[in-house]
């Protein structure tokens, strides 16, 4: 059964220098009224005792913008400046609960550019977006086409560290599941092989940025050496930017082409619940989990299972797949990492990840 899910499309834009400058401005603008409201509502705990909600914040905002010190802020467009508010209420919504920790402050050298747009605040007439205070659309690369019908819902535009504008439409989509299939695979994450297969298949692991390591070097020299606040030092600091870019697009590209062949081609995927968190503390290991991406591919797999009607199985992280011999049911006492092959008293030969991932099969299988 067809069912209706928010899909963002992303899409690179090119604006004019008119509307470079005044996306520059809302986005500083942005960034300084969620750090203000930060430093308010931190205040205002910490000496007095109580909490701000939403509403208050809004009501600052406007008395913000009527006062003369900031009157810079009713230059733009006010439902950016809402939505920061917003974003910042969820924050700490997820504080409270315990998914998340302190909101921090936004940081104009660390911190993503960009600015949320609600309906009101843009125009979406005959293909074209055109935002508040623009007089004219954005010059869009469509390269690829929007669900016919859709109407965006949010716009937000970004601009990341190595200069590239983007803009994505937040719509609702109709998906329909795919056709059931009757196989099933278990995924053991890798750092030689990205993702063993239960059914053997490994899929390899580019390593992008073990590729690029070496130019990635040479740019991060070149900024070294540059006097800091220079002209030259910020051109060094974008060729960082663009080496860093292309290493996140190629292996985005890539981890959305396995997924995808993986929910098309199986019913059930069963995967290890990995704490990535911890295991990057390991100083030898930690560039390698990094530039793999394992959290990148099973979020990828969440979402995609979730919309295709497929069933993602997440084994518990203490679960023995590599000791565990998936013939006998026998589990050895250790298994160091530089072991990649052993044989059971039963008389099996194993590869190790190829082992795990079935183990991990049949542990998912019994929990779905």
């Amino acid at each position: 059964m067809a069912q209706i899910v928010k899909r963002a499309y992303k899409y690179r834009f090119y604006p004019t220098p008119e509307q470079a400058a005044e996306l520059a401005r809302t986005f500083g603008c942005v960034r300084f009224v969620y750090n203000r409201a930060l430093e308010e509502r931190t205040r205002a705990y910490t000496v007095e005792g109580r909490g701000v909600s939403y509403a208050e914040s809004s009501a600052m905002l406007t008395a913000w913008k009527r006062g003369g010190e900031f009157g810079f802020l009713a230059e733009v467009s006010c439902v950016p400046l809402q939505q920061a508010l917003r974003h910042l209420q969820a924050g700490f919504a997820n504080f409270f609960a315990k998914r998340a920790k302190y909101p921090t402050f936004k940081s104009c050298k660390k911190s993503r550019a960009s600015a949320e747009y609600t309906r009101s605040a843009f125009r979406w007439r005959d293909g074209e977006l055109t935002l508040a205070k623009m007089d004219g659309p954005l010059d869009i690369v469509w390269s690829r086409p929007l669900p016919e019908g859709a109407q965006p819902s949010t716009v937000t535009v970004s601009r990341d560290a190595a200069g590239r504008w983007s803009v994505s439409l937040l719509m609702e989509e109709k998906i329909s599941p795919l056709p059931a299939v009757t196989q099933n695979v278990g995924v053991d994450a890798g750092i030689t092989a990205l993702a063993t297969l239960s059914t053997g298949a490994k899929i390899v692991n580019p390593r992008h940025e073990r590729r690029d390591r070496r130019k990635l070097a040479k740019a991060q020299r070149a900024l070294a050496r540059k006097e800091k606040g220079s002209n030259n030092r910020a051109k060094a600091r974008l060729k960082v930017a663009t080496v860093y870019a292309r290493i996140t697009d190629r292996r985005r590209d890539h981890l959305h082409q396995v997924t995808t062949r993986l929910v098309r081609e199986n019913q059930v995927i069963a995967v290890e619940d990995l704490s990535v968190r911890n295991l990057v503390k390991n100083r030898r290991l930690a560039r390698a989990i990094s530039d793999a991406a394992w959290r990148e591919l099973r979020s990828m797999l969440e979402y995609k299972a979730r919309w295709y009607g497929r069933t993602l199985v997440a084994v518990d992280r203490w679960f023995p797949s590599s000791k565990l011999c998936s013939v006998c049911g026998a589990v050895q006492p250790t298994m160091p990492l530089n072991v990649r092959a052993w044989e059971c008293a039963c008389g099996a030969v194993h590869d190790r990840d190829v082992n795990a991932a079935k183990n991990v099969l049949a542990a998912g299988l019994a929990e779905s």
